[in-house]
Protein backbone atom coordinates (compact mmCIF):
# COMPACT_ATOMS: atom_id res chain seq x y z
CA UNK A 1 0.00 0.00 0.00
CA UNK A 2 1.44 3.39 -0.89
CA UNK A 3 2.22 5.64 2.09
CA UNK A 4 0.02 8.37 0.67
CA UNK A 5 -3.01 6.03 0.73
CA UNK A 6 -2.47 5.28 4.40
CA UNK A 7 -1.93 8.93 5.33
CA UNK A 8 -4.96 10.08 3.33
CA UNK A 9 -7.17 7.42 4.94
CA UNK A 10 -5.91 8.43 8.39
CA UNK A 11 -6.73 12.09 7.68
CA UNK A 12 -10.27 11.15 6.61
CA UNK A 13 -10.76 9.15 9.82
CA UNK A 14 -9.49 12.08 11.91
CA UNK A 15 -11.83 14.48 10.16
CA UNK A 16 -14.88 12.19 10.53
CA UNK A 17 -14.11 11.61 14.19
CA UNK A 18 -13.80 15.39 14.64
CA UNK A 19 -10.41 15.01 16.29
CA UNK A 20 -7.52 17.47 16.25
CA UNK A 21 -6.48 17.62 12.60
CA UNK A 22 -2.86 18.18 13.66
CA UNK A 23 -2.78 14.59 14.94
CA UNK A 24 -0.17 12.63 13.02
CA UNK A 25 -0.23 8.95 12.21
CA UNK A 26 3.12 8.55 13.98
CA UNK A 27 1.43 9.45 17.27
CA UNK A 28 -0.58 6.20 17.24
CA UNK A 29 2.19 3.91 18.53
CA UNK A 30 2.95 6.42 21.29
CA UNK A 31 -0.74 6.60 22.23
CA UNK A 32 -0.75 2.81 22.53
CA UNK A 33 2.62 2.19 24.19
CA UNK A 34 2.70 4.72 27.01
CA UNK A 35 -0.65 3.78 28.63
CA UNK A 36 0.20 0.09 28.29
CA UNK A 37 3.56 0.58 30.01
CA UNK A 38 2.02 2.83 32.68
CA UNK A 39 -0.55 0.12 33.40
CA UNK A 40 2.31 -2.28 34.08
CA UNK A 41 2.24 -4.29 30.86
CA UNK A 42 5.44 -6.18 30.16
CA UNK A 43 7.75 -4.20 27.89
CA UNK A 44 8.47 -7.34 25.84
CA UNK A 45 4.76 -7.63 25.00
CA UNK A 46 4.59 -3.95 23.98
CA UNK A 47 7.76 -4.37 21.90
CA UNK A 48 6.22 -7.29 20.03
CA UNK A 49 2.96 -5.40 19.47
CA UNK A 50 4.80 -2.41 18.04
CA UNK A 51 7.01 -4.59 15.86
CA UNK A 52 10.29 -3.25 17.20
CA UNK A 53 13.34 -5.40 16.61
CA UNK A 54 14.33 -5.39 20.28
CA UNK A 55 13.13 -4.46 23.74
CA UNK A 56 15.95 -1.92 23.86
CA UNK A 57 14.39 0.07 21.01
CA UNK A 58 11.01 0.14 22.77
CA UNK A 59 12.64 1.08 26.05
CA UNK A 60 14.71 3.84 24.50
CA UNK A 61 11.70 5.37 22.78
CA UNK A 62 8.93 4.99 25.35
CA UNK A 63 9.98 4.03 28.86
CA UNK A 64 11.59 7.37 29.70
CA UNK A 65 8.47 9.32 28.77
CA UNK A 66 6.26 8.44 31.70
CA UNK A 67 6.86 10.01 35.10
CA UNK A 68 4.75 7.21 36.58
CA UNK A 69 7.19 4.64 35.22
CA UNK A 70 10.11 6.64 36.54
CA UNK A 71 8.59 6.86 40.03
CA UNK A 72 7.67 3.17 40.05
CA UNK A 73 11.23 2.23 39.08
CA UNK A 74 12.68 4.47 41.79
CA UNK A 75 10.35 2.96 44.40
CA UNK A 76 11.24 -0.58 43.38
CA UNK A 77 14.96 0.19 43.37
CA UNK A 78 14.75 1.83 46.78
CA UNK A 79 12.82 -1.10 48.23
CA UNK A 80 15.46 -3.49 46.89
CA UNK A 81 18.26 -1.50 48.50
CA UNK A 82 16.50 -1.13 51.83
CA UNK A 83 15.39 -4.76 51.77
CA UNK A 84 12.97 -4.22 54.60
CA UNK A 85 9.68 -6.09 54.97
CA UNK A 86 8.16 -2.85 56.25
CA UNK A 87 9.29 -0.92 53.18
CA UNK A 88 7.18 -2.30 50.34
CA UNK A 89 7.30 -0.57 46.95
CA UNK A 90 4.30 1.49 45.96
CA UNK A 91 2.53 1.05 42.66
CA UNK A 92 2.06 3.81 40.07
CA UNK A 93 -0.89 5.25 42.04
CA UNK A 94 1.07 5.49 45.29
CA UNK A 95 -0.62 2.61 47.08
CA UNK A 96 1.12 -0.40 48.53
CA UNK A 97 0.50 -3.78 46.87
CA UNK A 98 -1.48 -6.33 48.85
Amino acid sequence: MPKSTLFNAFQRIIKRAELNEDLEIHSLPHTYAVPMLEAGEDIKFVQEQLGHGSVQITSDIYAHISKKLEQRNIDQYTANIVGSENQKPRDVWGTQPQ
